[in-house]
C-alpha cells in the first residue's frame, strides 16, 4: 500500500487530496479503478474492501478522500454554494492527472460516489474512462427520499423521530443513522470499524459536517441526461438497500450500455456483506469487457 497528498489548485487557491493506492500502478496488467466514496462527506475507509480487486484481481485501486473530508483539506467556514458537484469532478480529474492515468481508467462509485461517476460521464465525456460502475447508487434525489422515508415506516418511533430532527440534534441523530443502517446500510454486525469510522468523521463528536451540509443535491436529478452517458456501466444493489430498485431502475432504462445485477444478501454496502467475494468477481469481470 502506498499513501500521499496530492495538491490541488481550484479558482486560485491551494488544497490538498489525500490518497491511498493498493497495487501495482507502474507495473499494471489490467487497467486501475479509482473508488469514489460515498456521502457527501464520508471518507475512503467505507470502501476499503475493494482492496480485494487489487489482492485476488490484479486491479491497482485507487482510493482517495473528497476535498472537505478525512485527510484531505478540511474547510470549515466555506460558504456552502463553495460546494459544487464540479468541485468534485475536477478534483477527481487533477487525481487523474497526478497518476498519469486520464486516458485509462475505470470508476466504482459508491452512492454519492455513483453521482459523481454518472455526473463525470455526462458533463465531461470523458475518453479515458472505459467502464462506471454505479454501487448502490441514485438516479435523483426524490427518488431516494421516497426509499428512506418508506424504510423508516419499518422501524421504531424513536429512529423515525430520530432521523427526523436531522444533524442538529447529533447525538440522536447519530443514534437513529446507527439503528437504520444496521438493516439497510450493512448487515454486519457488529457494524465494521471502517463504516462506524467514515461515519462518525461526519455524524460523531469531533465530526465535521460541512460538506454533508451543503445543499449540493438539493433537487438533484440525472434521470434526463442518462442518454449522454457513453460508456459501458454496471449498476449493482443489494436486495436490501437504501437503493432499492426503483432508485436505480432510471440507470438501467436511460443509459445505453448497461447491465444491473441486485445482490440478493446485501443491503447498501456489498463488498462488506455476505456478497463480498461475488460483488469483486462481478466487477472484476464487467472491468475485463470490451470498452
Amino acid at each position: 500500500m502506498k499513501e500521499g497528498i496530492i495538491p490541488f489548485n481550484y479558482k486560485g487557491e491551494k488544497y490538498e487530496t489525500y490518497y491511498k493506492v493498493f497495487g501495482d500502478l507502474e507495473n499494471r496488467t489490467r487497467r486501475p479503478v479509482i473508488a469514489v466514496h460515498g456521502g457527501p462527506g464520508l471518507v475512503h475507509q467505507v470502501m476499503l474492501p475493494l482492496a480485494d480487486l487489487a489482492a485476488s484481481h490484479s486491479i491497482p485501486v485507487i482510493f482517495y478522500d473528497q476535498i472537505g473530508n478525512g485527510r484531505s483539506s478540511r474547510l470549515r467556514g466555506k460558504p456552502a454554494e463553495f460546494f459544487t458537484i464540479d468541485l468534485f469532478l475536477d478534483e477527481f480529474e487533477n487525481l487523474l492527472a497526478h497518476f498519469g492515468i486520464a486516458d485509462e481508467y475505470d470508476l466504482l462509485g459508491h452512492s454519492w460516489g455513483g453521482i459523481l461517476g454518472a455526473e463525470l460521464a455526462v458533463r465531461r465525456q470523458p475518453k479515458g474512462l472505459k467502464h462506471l460502475v454505479l454501487s448502490d447508487s441514485l438516479a435523483s434525489v426524490e427518488l431516494w427520499g421516497k426509499s428512506v422515508m418508506q424504510l423508516l415506516t419499518t422501524l421504531p418511533k424513536e429512529v423515525q423521530e430520530g432521523m427526523a430532527a436531522g444533524p442538529s440534534d447529533r447525538k440522536r441523530y447519530r443514534e437513529a443513522l446507527r439503528q437504520f443502517h444496521a438493516k439497510y446500510g450493512c448487515l454486519v454486525q457488529p457494524t465494521p470499524e471502517e463504516i462506524e469510522y467514515s461515519m462518525d468523521q461526519v455524524y460523531g463528536e469531533d465530526g465535521d459536517p460541512t460538506v454533508a451540509n451543503a445543499p449540493i443535491l438539493a433537487g438533484w436529478s440525472i434521470i434526463d441526461r442518462l442518454h449522454l452517458v457513453n460508456v459501458p456501466t454496471f449498476v449493482i444493489n443489494g436486495r436490501k438497500d437504501i437503493a432499492q430498485d426503483f432508485v436505480v431502475a432510471p440507470f438501467f432504462e436511460g443509459i445505453r450500455k448497461v447491465k444491473w445485477v441486485t445482490l440478493d444478501r446485501s443491503s447498501h454496502t456489498p463488498f462488506f456483506e455476505e456478497d463480498r467475494e461475488r460483488y469483486m468477481q462481478l466487477v472484476s469481470d464487467f472491468f475485463r469487457l470490451e470498452a
